[in-house]
């Protein structure tokens, strides 16, 4: 692990235990070292994001009771061996999908976010992974997000230019664009729903 990626390990971890500290610990005196605690760890990611701590503190220290992960969905959506990716507001392209609403399973959430982001109504068929963000993309999070994506088929729609994409379009392997959301989706990740798609056989892959 890079050094950079343990300082930020070590202080998800420390904004972990205080939050948890400061929602089951009964002792007054207790509650405000995990405050402080709490205070560190944002302190720490400002410093290693040149972010104000203030932002650190909203993004990072905004959740009470036991901190889990996120969870974001992507749709794997294939047309005649090409992959379905649509264009963000920046410029950069990405699978559809998002954050898990939650009302919603997972495979209701991806068939939510493709219709929004790409007009299409598909029905979720596959599992194809399910990964630790911060293992696969960039930057690192300051929280844990948890990735799944779904082979999914295309039972009818068309592209609407909508409040976070502009553009959809379906790439081979070979054209990939190289302004990927790697945040989002890495070309890597992209090749693994390939894989899926030619595969009738595959195996959930897993962290």
């Amino acid at each position: 692990m890079k050094q950079w990626d343990k300082l930020v390990s070590w202080a998800v971890e420390i904004q972990s235990i205080a939050q948890a500290g400061l929602t089951y610990g009964q002792d007054l005196y207790d509650k405000e070292r995990y405050r402080r605690l709490r205070e560190i760890a944002a302190e720490m990611m400002a410093w290693k994001t040149d972010l104000p701590v203030e932002k650190v503190t909203t993004l990072f220290c905004n959740e009470t009771g036991f901190q889990t992960p996120k969870l974001d969905t992507r749709a794997a959506v294939f047309k005649k061996g090409k992959v379905l990716l649509v264009r963000e507001n920046n410029g950069t392209w990405a699978l559809p999908g998002g954050w898990c609403d939650v009302h919603l399973s997972i495979g209701e959430n991806t068939i939510k976010e493709t219709f929004e982001e790409a007009g299409l109504h598909v029905t979720a068929d596959r599992l194809i992974a399910v990964q630790d963000r911060n293992k696969h993309n960039e930057p690192v999070y300051a929280y844990g997000v948890i990735k799944t994506f779904i082979l999914c088929s295309v039972i009818d729609g068309t592209f609407a230019e909508n409040i976070e994409t502009t553009e959809s379009r379906y790439f081979s392997k070979e054209e990939l664009p190289e302004n990927l959301a790697l945040e989002k989706v890495t070309k890597e990740q992209i090749l693994m729903c390939f894989r899926a798609y030619e595969d009738e056989n595959w195996k959930v892959l897993f962290d």
